[in-house]
């Protein structure tokens, strides 16, 4: 197990060097820089002083010389500064981190929490009322855009009932744990539907493909209970592709964070990308979006290492060799 987690970290590694060009490179690109920010904001500084900061903070290399230049700074613990915050740049990602990682980690156990059983109910009685019933929720889910949903939560609890803040990450005046959660709650249920549908879907196919199988009906012969056939038998085959699911909608997920947190004014990683871009933050943009692309990948590992825990037909030998 080891041997194959060095080698998904070295891996990626590699895939983080390969996204930090692409997006230095793609940041490079956009129009303006802090410099012509200071001068708009200025107006006594000259055409002169322009040229001398730009000398001064190297914008005035070609692009892949001041990527080597970041890059080795970079990989010497230096990740720059952040110009909108006045702060280095590790200081203002940490918290950021934390709060998404909060988000993105309740909204994932609560979409997987109800699309498993009710998965499982549409699966055991197919074209049933239940199965119908969960069908059109899944429907409906699907097609709701996630901003267009959290401004209905918003215009509901916030505006009209009042019972629930419309943004932010904790009260003004402090509030604790429970003031942090009353705020958690609008984000993590408009950004938990939108996987829940999707999960709910393919756990209701995975488990009707696997309650055919042979050994279900050799299961059954023996005379065990439907809720020791479907927990015990069916249960563990079933969830190998909603976890590949699970995997591949993660970045799908942190994308989706990023709306719900511009949305709700919630203090992430995806409200922190978007203030960065539009205030002409390089430093600061860059390693979020390579934070970000480092939280997709984790995703994905933790996805094959379960692959290993619900299947002991999968050996971390197995996906060692498939790699």
């Amino acid at each position: 197990m080891a041997h194959y987690l060095i080698g998904r970290l070295a891996e990626a590694l590699v895939v983080l060097i390969i996204m930090s060009f692409v997006i230095f490179f793609l940041i490079a690109l956009m129009p303006g820089d802090p410099i012509d920010v200071m001068i708009a904001s200025n107006p006594e500084l000259t055409p002169a002083d322009a040229v001398r900061l730009r000398a001064l903070h190297g914008l005035d290399l070609p692009i892949w010389q001041r990527y080597v230049n970041w890059l080795t700074a970079a990989l010497g613990g230096d990740l720059g500064f952040s110009r909108n915050f006045n702060r280095p740049v590790f200081e203002v990602l940490l918290p950021r981190l934390g709060n998404t990682v909060i988000l993105l980690g309740i909204s994932s156990i609560l979409a997987i929490a109800i699309a498993i059983p009710l998965g499982i109910i549409a699966a055991l009685r197919p074209h049933s009322l239940a199965d119908g019933a969960v069908n059109l929720f899944c429907f409906a889910g699907i097609s709701i855009p996630p901003f267009w949903f959290a401004i209905l939560l918003i215009m509901l609890f916030a505006v009209t009932l009042g019972l629930l803040p419309a943004g932010g990450v904790e009260p003004i005046d402090g509030g604790g744990l429970a003031g942090r959660a009353r705020h958690l709650i609008l984000p993590v249920a408009a950004l938990a539907l939108a996987s829940l549908a999707g999960f709910t879907r393919f756990m209701r196919a995975s488990m009707m493909e696997a309650l055919r199988q042979d050994y279900i009906r050799t299961a059954r012969a023996k005379g065990l209970t439907d809720r020791r056939v479907v927990i015990g038998h069916a249960l563990r085959n079933a969830m190998l592709p909603l976890v590949t699911i699970i995997a591949l909608d993660f970045g799908s997920l942190f994308s989706g964070a990023l709306v719900t947190e511009t949305v709700f004014a919630y203090l992430g990683m995806g409200k922190l990308i978007v203030d960065a871009i539009f205030g002409n933050d390089f430093n600061l943009a860059l390693v979020a979006l390579l934070m970000a692309t480092f939280v997709v990948l984790i995703g994905n590992l933790l996805a094959d290492v379960g692959y290993a825990f619900l299947d002991p037909r999968i050996s971390f030998r197995s996906l060692e060799a498939r790699r």
